[in-house]
């Protein structure tokens, strides 16, 4: 029983995470002051009432502002989401944003090797 919470956590985390892709670059760079944001990954609760959402966001400098614009936006997102997942879900889940900050990390390393 065990694995199927987890093979459907997946599953459902996947599939946010492509509407939730497909919502930001629907609306566009400029609705995110010119910055790319890309969703990396998303984590479900096993209720699968939380999804924490994983963006990077390039150029790494805007950030701040995005992380903002997206905490701001989460009560519209959810609801587009809810549009979106309504036939596969029950409950829609709260979103919560988090910096994926690996890209830097990467680049950084890269830095690192030129020296």
């Amino acid at each position: 029983m065990g694995d199927t919470a987890t093979t459907r956590q997946l599953k459902v985390a996947k599939q946010i995470q492509k509407d939730l892709a497909e919502m930001i670059r629907e609306r566009g760079m400029a609705a995110y002051k010119g910055a790319m944001v890309t969703v990396s990954g998303v984590k479900i609760s096993p209720d699968l009432a939380l999804a924490k959402a994983y963006v990077s966001i390039f150029p790494s400098d805007k950030a701040g502002e995005v992380m903002h614009i997206l905490d701001e936006e989460k009560g519209k997102l959810r609801g587009e989401l809810g549009r979106r997942v309504s036939k596969q879900l029950r409950i829609v889940p709260d979103l919560s944003f988090f910096l994926d900050d690996s890209l830097d990390y990467v680049e950084h390393i890269d830095e690192l090797l030129k020296k």
